[in-house]
């Protein structure tokens, strides 16, 4: 065991939340933790360059002293599809670059946990996606499921490509996103039924909450079982 990818059903589902209280549980389980953000739209200028929060998030959940160019090395101001961003900048990137630096990473420590940008298929250049990103680097997925209207199409159609890439689901989260959503509960056990993994947690609305907090709600556990092979309930 040494990665996972958290992805989500679509953009501002929360998935810099869950990777931030996945660090948290994997730290406060023993393992020396560190992370990834490859690619980052929406980010602001500082006096020591472009800087996005979920990154920077991020850098502070770990045991590894990390630049942050190596944790985020695709970083972009606006707020919009990464490789548009990109073509903006004039970059092009590139995703064997991506998969060096995570070899880097990975090697000092435990457990890397690498976030990605938007949902699965976002576009990274002309020909490649977030998903092929995944595939390159070889990682286990963990799907973020935001808890909201439309969520139960979005969640089935992505672990259905995921798996059709050949990639491994590890597990799904359930985040509320929104505040009072409608048969909560009704909606979670339909993922339950339907989707080919097994649910790690639920987190309810908790907006400002500590990633150590929402790490009580994750079943660290289950997953550090799941990555390292051994057998594991699905659903």
């Amino acid at each position: 065991m040494n990665g996972l990818f958290v992805t989500g059903t679509d953009t501002e589902v929360g998935k810099s939340f869950v990777a931030c209280a996945l660090l948290a549980g994997f730290r406060r389980a023993g393992l020396r933790t560190a992370a990834m953000k490859p690619v980052a739209s929406g980010s602001e200028f500082t006096p020591s360059g472009l800087r996005n929060d979920d990154a920077l998030q991020l850098a502070a959940q770990i045991d590894c002293t990390l630049p942050y160019n190596i944790i985020n090395p695709y970083t972009f101001q606006p707020a919009i599809a990464p490789h548009i961003a990109a073509e903006l900048a004039g970059v092009s990137m590139d995703l064997q670059r991506i998969n060096a630096l995570y070899q880097d990473i990975s090697a000092q420590a435990d457990i890397c946990v690498v976030e990605g940008a938007g949902g699965w298929l976002v576009p990274l250049n002309s020909c490649e996606t977030m998903a092929d990103l995944v595939v390159q680097l070889d990682l286990p997925v963990v799907l973020v499921v935001g808890m909201r209207l439309g969520c139960l199409n979005h969640a089935m159609l992505t672990a259905e490509s995921i798996l059709a890439r050949g990639v491994p689901l590890a597990g799904w989260i359930a985040n509320q996103v929104v505040p009072g959503m409608a048969c909560l509960e009704q909606n979670i056990e339909t993922l339950r039924q339907w989707l080919p993994a097994q649910l790690l947690g639920v987190v309810e609305y908790l907006p400002g909450t500590s990633p150590e907090k929402v790490a009580d709600n994750l079943d660290i556990a289950r997953l550090t079982e799941s990555l390292n092979g051994v057998p594991a309930i699905t659903k």
